[in-house]
């Protein structure tokens, strides 16, 4: 019964999220037009033998995993907490975990679907080099299992920083692309300056693509890490440690209700 309740919700939380075309249009296009425009624009190669593309590819699929999870929860929870949802729900029998279970299946659904919409477009039209080896694709599991729950508690978590569900994309938009401008989005990220470099460091995004361009790029590329190294066990333990921290924060800072309701 808990099971199907939780489900259930998830179920709704897509077909909403489906209803809305200027959303998804934004979430899972997005990744992909970025590639097909950096693709388009920088067709050589970094060093190494790898072509730009399978670069900036780790970067893209890490930042879909951080909209999916960060930046939609922390705008769309704003905004239906401001339209009083979140209060209606309390009024309800319904437990509270189930409201989060449907957002967590919504970002499941998104994550994935995303995903491989940027991974056929960036393999048809840029010739991009899939894992291929049943260890490459496990470290995809675990890294984007990671970075995507991790994403999620932060996106929850920063839901309580909007004041209104107005402001929230106001509040949540420019956290999302300096995170990615800093952390070798859009860029190699060793040729970032070390400060960028250093700040990028205490936050998942960095982390997330660490771990995928070791699935994505040559092991001999791991020597251009900043530590000499794709450095596997720190990012799970770092993106780990992500987890524990927005957990805890959501747990403590959550409101149901907006400020003025008291």
């Amino acid at each position: 019964m808990k099971l199907r309740l939780g489900l259930g919700q998830g179920v709704l939380e897509v077909r909403q999220f489906l209803r809305s075309r200027e959303q998804v249009v934004f979430t899972l296009a997005f990744p992909a037009i970025m590639i097909l425009v950096f693709g388009s624009i920088f067709t050589g190669d970094i060093g190494g033998g790898v072509k730009f593309t399978q670069y900036f590819v780790t970067g893209m699929i890490a930042t879909g995993l951080m909209t999916a999870g960060f930046q939609a929860l922390a705008i769309q929870i704003p905004m239906e907490r401001d339209r009083g949802v979140l209060k209606r729900l309390l009024g309800t029998p319904m437990p509270r975990w189930v409201y989060f279970a449907g957002k967590v299946l919504m970002v499941a659904f998104i994550a994935v679907l995303e995903t491989v919409i940027l991974l056929t477009v960036a393999t048809l039209l840029f010739g991009l080099d899939l894992p291929d080896t049943a260890g490459r694709w496990l470290t995809f599991l675990w890294v984007s299992a990671l970075g995507i729950t991790a994403c999620t508690l932060c996106g929850v978590a920063f839901s309580s920083l909007a004041r209104t569900g107005r402001s929230a994309p106001a509040v949540v938009t420019p956290v999302a692309l300096i995170l990615q401008f800093i952390s070798g989005v859009f860029f190699v990220f060793t040729s970032l300056p070390g400060w960028m470099q250093n700040l990028a460091s205490i936050f998942p995004l960095k982390w997330m693509c660490q771990g995928l361009r070791a699935v994505f790029l040559p092991a001999s590329f791991g020597s251009q890490e900043p530590g000499g190294s794709y450095d596997l066990p720190k990012v799970a333990l770092v993106l780990g440690v992500w987890c524990l921290v927005a957990l805890i924060l959501c747990l403590t800072t959550f409101r149901w209700t907006t400020r003025r309701d008291g």
